[in-house]
């Protein structure tokens, strides 16, 4: 498997706070679209933080391509994972154009690659007509766009979709839809999509898991969580 998650622990700091995710095992294949399901709380959004590296774990083991980037003494920095990350804000940059925002994890080209890696993202979202729009100019559907296209832009290794359609209305829901599976087939891009929405699970992704934590293990016990 390309993405690996064993036996995960997780807790916020916190005077007996409770864990979070335990036991938590995920394996996802090399250019699959992996749905995450499940209710609010189940710790959803917080897994995706923890394969991204904002977050680091007490006790599990994570591999990206039989390389460890997470257990309880490694951890390997989010710049240095090659993951990329769409968030439910799509945190796109007010002050930046919609092509500045793509050419922003970009720094480490050189400017005519650099140029050429916007442009074929610009094509691949159909938004070379709002090159030098701001995000408060476009629409909510364009945004979610640009922040794919931002996300996509590095050439991740894998690409984290936390609730992206949450700020969408039903209407538009359905083309992004079928344009987002469009754009992430294309790239041949291993995507985690984590949504409450089955609808927007089962129009995008090939294979769907819903988010359960399993109780410890006998002789399994994890450390106390983090004061």
């Amino acid at each position: 498997m390309f993405l690996v998650i064993e036996n995960l622990f997780f807790a916020y700091p916190g005077k007996n706070a409770p864990w979070i995710l335990e036991a938590f095992n995920l394996s996802v294949a090399r250019g699959e679209i992996l749905g995450i399901a499940g209710p609010s709380g189940q710790g959803k959004s917080t897994l995706l933080r923890i394969i991204a590296g904002f977050e680091r774990i007490p006790k599990g083991v994570i591999r990206l391509e039989d390389r460890i980037i997470a257990d309880m003494s490694a951890h390997i920095s989010p710049e240095e994972r090659q993951i990329g990350m769409v968030f439910q804000d799509y945190g796109l940059f007010p002050h930046k154009t919609v092509a500045e925002n793509i050419a922003y994890g970009l720094h480490r080209l050189a400017r005519n690659e650099r140029q050429k890696r916007v442009s074929a993202m610009l094509e691949l979202t159909r938004m070379e007509a709002l090159t030098n729009r701001y995000p408060y100019e476009i629409s909510g559907g364009q945004q979610q766009r640009v922040a794919l296209a931002r996300s996509l832009a590095p050439e991740p290794k894998v690409l984290l979709l936390d609730e992206p359609f949450s700020n969408l209305d039903s209407q538009l829901k359905t083309g992004i839809r079928s344009e987002m599976k469009a754009i992430l087939a294309n790239m041949h891009t291993t995507c985690l999509f984590v949504s409450h929405d089955q609808n927007d699970l089962e129009a995008v992704c090939n294979r769907i898991q819903i988010m359960s934590n399993a109780p410890c293990r006998a002789g399994d016990a994890p450390p106390a969580p983090p004061v």
